[in-house]
């Protein structure tokens, strides 16, 4: 990928349809983990390995953001984000339900090698005409997740400030925001296509291995 990451922030259960699709309750602030840089992976149609022999895996769409330069107190976002995708956050629910039942961090559920997969970047043109348009996520041929920016729980501005005050935030690092409701399962050769106010960003093909 040719903009450099440095770090992934990702918010769980930001959009309140999608905390009640899986019975979890609603946040009360952001709900923040991480994933290390060795899960990303650009949904450039290629084939993309993961796994097939750990319960069940599901996709979560979402925007991602990337940050131009260090976070400031009282920063814009406009000053601070300076390229934008559509990303999918993959997780081992299966994984995670178990990992969450015995209180173990959820790492290994949601960090796994391409987990993180993004499509191409693209020019961020500002809060205002970001929260105008709607993300969506296609598998093999048909709608199946569609969110928007105004249904966020917390909004970018809120994630960003309180990334940067319990993780700190600079050049480099990246955002996904949350999903909205219509996670599903994955099967071996499903097609995804991300798209942004319905134009298609990228794809990917998903292999699941053995």
């Amino acid at each position: 990928m040719p903009i450099s990451i440095k770090n992934i922030f990702c918010v769980g259960r930001n959009y309140a349809q999608h905390a009640q699709e899986l019975n979890n309750a609603v946040p009360q602030a952001p709900l923040l983990f991480t994933k290390p840089t060795h899960s990303l992976a650009e949904a450039n149609g290629r084939e993309i390995i993961l796994p097939g022999d750990q319960g069940q895996l599901q996709y979560e769409v979402e925007l991602v953001f990337h940050m131009a330069r260090q976070y400031e107190p009282g920063i814009k976002v406009d000053d601070l984000v300076d390229q934008m995708a559509i990303g999918i956050d993959f997780t081992l629910r299966d994984l995670q339900s178990e990992l969450k039942g015995k209180g173990y961090p959820w790492l290994l559920a949601k960090g796994f090698i391409n987990s993180a997969v993004i499509t191409p970047w693209q020019p961020f043109t500002g809060l205002k005409a970001a929260l105008e348009v709607d993300f969506s996520l296609d598998k093999n041929g048909q709608e199946v997740q569609r969110g928007n920016m105004k249904d966020m729980i917390f909004d970018l501005p809120t994630v960003i400030d309180y990334t940067a005050l319990h993780l700190g935030l600079g050049q480099g690092d990246i955002i996904f925001t949350g999903t909205p409701a219509g996670v599903g399962p994955v099967l071996d050769g499903d097609h995804f296509s991300f798209k942004l106010a319905d134009k298609e960003l990228g794809n990917c093909i998903i292999k699941l291995s053995k």
